[in-house]
């Protein structure tokens, strides 16, 4: 049976920590996988020298990951063509705005058995409707592509402090294979079969964290961000079942990737930070951006624009209020203090 060849598309702040656990794991299932990995890195200069030079050198993403070194089995690639030549088995970790354009370089690339999965946490919602960027993923390149996600900032994984996270794979037997991909002692994997619950929370759970970030910035307390969070959790559920019905199931929401995730990101994540930091000192978003996220994109505020955008076009945004008042208090000006009082 030939091994399976691996590839990571993305070498982020998360990227890198799941290149960690991938690179590790290739090394100890040597009857399944090839234990070179490639990962495309988007070529960048740190002090005058190309990234990919140094994390190959250095076995170290110094300025997404800084400090955590990468097995050397890990090789980066600045040519997305390169890294994804022949591969059977394709990591996708990039921001949501990219997939697009990265899928249709690969086209053609891959093995001909290739099979993918998303890490990434956003869905495409416009007013027109909704596609997962497994499904887009699905329709570039002709194959099929699994989920995963869950309560689980990057730092924390890479320092190998435990957690749970939840792939979503429709096919049971390729469910097993990236099973033996990431799961390690520190980050427990638990498969299911609906990939697209899986990602439904990955998506909406960063709206939820930014009125969470709110009530931290007026100092609202433990007691609120509790009640932010079990009404985001059900206005999650909610938008689930009215626009995608049985495909998504109620025992989703407490995997790792629903009820967890949604906990931590309200607890430490990127988008509760930076909703903080637009309470406490003023500044716009993009601002915050720029100053608090190293390069990194702020995800829950695109995602309230493009949920808010698919609901006014079904005249639906009453029944979401959480939802609606993160995203008036971001785009329209509305006063902070609606976080509470409008939900």
């Amino acid at each position: 049976m030939s091994l399976e060849k691996v590839c990571i598309i993305g070498s982020g702040n998360w990227g890198s920590a799941i290149a960690k656990i991938v690179g590790t794991n290739t090394q100890q299932h040597p009857t399944l996988f090839e234990t070179t990995v490639r990962q495309w890195v988007f070529e960048e200069k740190v002090n005058g020298e190309n990234l990919t030079d140094i994390i190959n050198r250095e076995h170290e993403n110094v300025k997404y990951l800084q400090g955590i070194k990468l097995p050397e089995s890990i090789v980066a690639v600045p040519s997305v063509v390169d890294a994804c030549k022949d591969a059977t088995l394709v990591v996708f970790v990039v921001p949501h705005q990219f997939v697009r354009g990265v899928c249709e370089q690969m086209k053609g690339h891959l093995a001909p058995n290739a099979r993918a999965i998303s890490l990434i946490k956003g869905l495409e919602i416009t007013s027109s409707g909704i596609r997962l960027f497994s499904e887009e993923i699905e329709r570039i390149l002709n194959i099929p592509c699994a989920a995963l996600s869950g309560a689980n900032i990057a730092d924390e994984v890479a320092k190998e402090k435990f957690c749970e996270s939840t792939i979503g794979c429709a096919n049971v037997q390729d469910g097993q294979l990236w099973h033996h991909l990431f799961d390690t002692a520190y980050f427990r994997i638990n498969v299911i079969q609906d990939h697209v619950g899986v990602q439904l929370c990955g998506a909406l759970k960063n709206v939820v964290a930014v009125g969470a970030g709110f009530t931290d910035g007026l100092g609202y307390g433990s007691n609120t961000k509790a009640a932010i969070i079990r009404r985001g959790l059900m206005e999650m559920r909610k938008f689930g079942q009215m626009f995608f019905g049985d495909m998504v199931q109620t025992e989703t929401f407490f995997e790792s990737c629903g009820a967890a995730d949604l906990i931590t990101t309200c607890s430490g994540g990127r988008n509760r930070k930076v909703a903080e930091a637009f309470v406490t000192t003023g500044k716009p978003i993009d601002v915050l951006e720029k100053e608090l996220l190293n390069g990194q994109k702020l995800q829950g505020t695109l995602s309230a624009a493009e949920v808010h955008e698919f609901l006014s076009a079904r005249k639906m945004t009453a029944e979401f209020p959480l939802f609606n008042t993160v995203y008036r208090i971001v785009y329209e000006n509305a006063p902070v203090e609606s976080i509470v009082r409008d939900i």
